[in-house]
């Protein structure tokens, strides 16, 4: 899906490492919630408290889960789950564009 229909998005952006990673939230009209967003290469570590759906359209990443102690590569067409109350670290090596779905559990 290329579009997201039925939304209500914020109009202030979240700005996260002096710009470098960007992002809006949106929301559903069932309440559900992400956010879509843009990273540039970089090196960065996030902290989340909900569980989290991370879908990457473009660009590519390594990526070290909380629970692993290696990286893995991570391409446009991939996804991956991270866990309530956890961080993670990403190295951006091009230019991401993603959307994070928040889950309730």
């Amino acid at each position: 899906m290329n579009n997201y229909e039925n939304v209500t998005v914020d109009k202030l952006a979240n700005i996260y490492f002096d710009g470098n990673v960007i992002s809006r939230n949106i929301t559903f009209q069932d309440g559900s919630k992400k956010t879509l967003g843009v990273m540039l290469p970089g090196d960065y570590e996030f902290s989340t408290q909900s569980k989290e759906l991370m879908e990457i359209f473009t660009g590519e990443l390594d990526l070290k889960l909380p629970d692993n102690s290696g990286w893995k590569i991570i391409k446009g067409g991939m996804s991956f789950n991270i866990p309530k109350n956890s961080s993670f670290k990403v190295k951006v090596s091009k230019l991401i564009n993603y959307t994070c779905t928040y889950f309730d559990e």
